[in-house]
C-alpha cells in the first residue's frame, strides 16, 4: 500500500515540476564572480525610449512646501558611523533669493528631536546645530540666495536593529513635525547585514528621477547610498526659469556657472518621504561644486548634509566612513585633495589599517567619478586620482566600489590597474539616476567616438590620460572592442539594491526604470562572491601577493609598493 506522504510528495512534485514549466524564469541560475571573469556585454539604448526629460517645474505641486514656517520640512536621516547613533536634518522657515538678502537668524528656532520606542511616546529628548548659508555673485543681474534654517541633531545611544518614533521641530512654539520613524542598522558582526542597500548616483529632478525613486521605494531599502549629483541646481540661471541639459550650451555668456538654489528645496521635498524613514549617505560630485564669491565652493552640500565625518575621523564632510552591520563602508572625495601627500590619503589608511576583517569582512567604497570606464563621457577623467589610490584600496581588501557621473550603468570584472585580477574589486557605476543631462549612449570603442586625449578634463585635480603599452589596446588610448575589464553596460536610467547575504556572499540587482512595467524583470544580476582565503591575509589586513607571498600588514603598508605605484605599472608594459 502507498503510503500518503509519498503520495502527497508526488503531487508537489509534479506540481513544482509544472510550475516552473510555465515560470522559465525558475530555472535561471544567477551568475557569480566565481564564474568570471565574464566575456564583454553591452545592451544599447532601446530606439523606442527617449534618452532623457525636462525637469519637474519648481511650482510643480508636488515639489510645494507641506508645511508653513516654523514647522520642519525636507526631513532627511544619515547614518552615524554606529549603529547607535543616527543624524536628523530638517528645514524651517522660508529662503530668500534677490539681488540683497539677508540671512535668518539659526538661534531663532530651536534644533529638538523627541523619539522613543513606541509610537506616540517620545520621552528621549536631545538637541543639536542650526546654520544657514548663502549663495552669493558679485555680478550684475544675478540673483542671491540665503537658505532657511538648517537643523542637524545626533541622536546617541539608540539600539542596534530597533524602530524608533521621532519628532522635530521647537517644542517652545509649538512647532513639531508629525510623527516619523526609522530603525537603526544593524550592530557590527559578520552574522548583521542591512536588509537592501539602496545605491543611486546623478538623480536630478525629471520625470525619470521620480521613476527611479518610485521604483527604488518599491524594493523597500533599509539605506541610500547617494554616489553624488544631486540637485542639479547648477542646471539653472540665477532667475530661475527652465532648466537644461547643458548649460554652457544654452548660456555661453554666463559669467559664472550659475545655481538656482530653490531647486535644493525643491528636491528636499521630494526626497523626504523616503529620506525621513532610512538613512541616506551622500558624497559630493561635481554638480555639487556651485562656484560663487570669493572662490567658495560646495556650501550647499556642506550645509544640508549631515555625515558622520568626526565620529570617522575624517573631520570633513568630504570624506568619511561609517559601518553597517558588517559592512564597513568608505565615502570618498574626488574633488578635495586625494594625492598621497595629503589629509584625505592619510586619513584613509588609518582607517583601513584599524578595521578587523572579522567584525566587518566586507568594505564598499564610493566616490561620484569612475576610475573604469569604457563609455566616451568622462573616459580616463580622474585617471589621476585612480593612480594615487588604487594600490592602497586593492592592498586593503576592498570588495566593491560604487561610482556615479556617467549617466548609464556599467558593472566590471575583477580588476586592478587595467588587468583582470581575481582579487580586485567589482567596480559598478550607476550613474543612471534620471538627470536632465540625459542618458549617455557612445562608448570610446565605438568607431570614431573616442576621445581625444585633450576631451575629459577633470573640474579637480590634474590630468593623467595614458596610452596602453600592451595587450589588444597596446599603444592606443582606447580599445577597439569592449574591454575585457568592462563585463556588462547598458544606456538606461534605474538603480541598484545590494542585498548583503553573509560574510561571503552578496546579491546585486540592478533595475531599470522600465522593468517596473515588467513584474520580476531586472536589468543586470550577480552574486558578488569574497574570496578571503584567496585575496586576504589571516590577519585580516593587507592584501595576499599573487605570487603567495604575504605582504606587510595595511599599517606598514608602503607607498612605494608595486600596488601603490599602478602608474608605474601602466608605463611598463603590463598584461592588458
Amino acid at each position: 500500500m502507498v503510503s500518503a506522504g509519498l503520495v502527497l510528495f508526488v503531487v508537489l512534485l509534479i506540481a513544482s515540476a509544472a510550475f516552473s514549466a510555465e515560470h522559465p524564469s525558475r530555472k535561471r541560475r544567477i551568475p557569480t564572480t566565481l564564474d568570471g571573469p565574464f566575456p564583454p556585454a553591452t545592451r544599447r539604448l532601446d530606439p523606442s525610449f527617449r534618452r532623457g526629460s525636462d525637469d519637474i517645474p519648481t511650482d510643480d505641486p508636488r515639489l510645494a512646501p507641506r508645511v508653513h514656517p516654523p514647522f520642519p520640512e525636507q526631513i532627511a536621516l544619515a547614518a552615524s558611523s554606529h549603529p547607535s547613533s543616527v543624524w536628523v536634518s530638517w528645514i524651517t522657515g522660508e529662503a530668500n533669493i534677490g539681488v540683497n538678502v539677508t540671512p535668518a537668524d539659526p538661534s531663532a528656532v530651536s534644533s529638538e528631536v523627541w523619539y522613543g520606542e513606541e509610537s506616540g511616546k517620545c520621552e528621549f529628548f536631545q538637541r543639536g546645530t542650526a546654520t544657514v548659508y548663502s549663495q552669493l555673485y558679485p555680478f550684475k543681474g544675478l540673483l542671491n540666495y540665503t537658505s532657511g534654517i538648517i537643523h542637524h541633531v545626533r541622536l546617541q545611544g539608540l539600539k542596534p536593529s530597533t524602530r524608533y518614533y521621532y519628532k522635530c521641530g521647537d517644542s517652545s512654539l509649538k512647532a513639531l513635525s508629525e510623527e516619523h520613524t526609522f530603525v537603526t542598522l544593524p550592530s557590527c558582526g559578520p552574522d548583521h547585514y542591512p536588509n537592501r542597500i539602496a545605491v543611486i548616483g546623478d538623480l536630478g529632478l525629471t520625470s525619470n528621477s521620480t521613476t527611479t525613486i518610485d521604483h527604488l521605494n518599491e524594493n523597500d531599502p533599509s539605506m541610500i547610498l547617494m554616489v553624488g549629483d544631486m540637485s542639479y541646481a547648477n542646471q539653472y540661471l540665477t532667475t530661475g526659469g527652465k532648466g537644461v541639459p547643458c548649460f554652457s550650451c544654452a548660456f555661453p555668456d554666463a559669467p559664472i556657472r550659475e545655481t538656482y538654489q530653490p531647486r535644493w528645496d525643491t528636491w528636499g521635498r521630494f526626497m523626504e518621504p523616503i529620506t525621513s524613514k532610512i538613512p541616506m549617505m551622500v558624497i559630493e560630485g561635481n554638480h555639487e561644486i556651485e562656484p560663487q564669491v570669493g572662490n567658495m565652493t560646495f556650501k550647499s552640500y556642506l550645509a544640508r548634509f549631515s555625515v558622520p565625518s568626526e565620529e570617522s575621523g575624517s573631520n570633513s564632510n568630504f570624506y568619511y566612513s561609517f559601518n553597517a552591520g558588517g559592512v564597513h563602508f568608505i565615502m570618498l572625495g574626488a574633488y578635495v585633495d586625494y594625492n598621497r601627500t595629503g589629509a584625505q590619503y592619510a586619513w584613509l589608511k588609518r582607517d583601513l589599517c584599524q578595521l578587523n576583517r572579522q567584525i566587518t569582512p566586507w568594505i564598499i567604497a564610493s566616490w561620484h567619478p569612475p576610475w573604469y570606464n569604457s563609455y566616451n563621457s568622462h573616459y580616463q577623467e580622474f585617471e589621476c586620482m585612480r593612480q594615487e589610490m588604487e594600490g592602497l584600496l586593492y592592498e586593503s581588501g576592498v570588495d566593491i566600489v560604487f561610482s556615479g557621473h556617467v549617466h548609464a550603468y556599467e558593472r566590471m570584472n575583477r580588476v586592478f590597474n587595467y588587468t583582470l585580477d581575481p582579487c580586485g574589486p567589482v567596480y559598478i557605476t550607476v550613474g543612471d539616476g534620471g538627470n536632465i543631462e540625459k542618458v549617455d549612449v557612445d562608448f570610446a570603442d565605438d568607431p570614431g567616438k573616442c576621445p581625444s586625449e585633450s576631451d575629459n578634463t577633470p573640474e579637480f585635480g590634474g590630468v593623467c590620460h595614458l596610452n596602453f603599452t600592451s595587450g589588444p589596446a597596446k599603444g592606443k588610448f582606447c580599445w577597439k572592442t569592449q574591454p575585457e575589464w568592462s563585463a556588462f553596460r547598458e544606456s538606461s536610467f534605474g538603480h541598484g539594491i545590494l542585498e548583503v547575504i553573509n560574510s561571503t556572499y552578496a546579491l546585486w540587482t540592478w533595475h531599470r526604470n522600465q522593468d517596473t512595467y515588467k513584474g520580476s524583470a531586472k536589468g543586470d544580476q550577480i552574486y558578488i562572491v569574497r574570496q578571503p582565503e584567496l585575496c586576504l591575509m589571516k590577519s585580516g589586513k593587507g592584501r595576499r601577493r599573487r605570487n603567495g607571498n604575504e605582504p606587510k600588514p595595511l599599517c606598514c603598508w608602503n607607498p612605494n609598493s608595486s600596488a601603490a605605484n599602478s602608474s608605474n605599472l601602466m608605463n611598463t608594459g603590463f598584461d592588458n
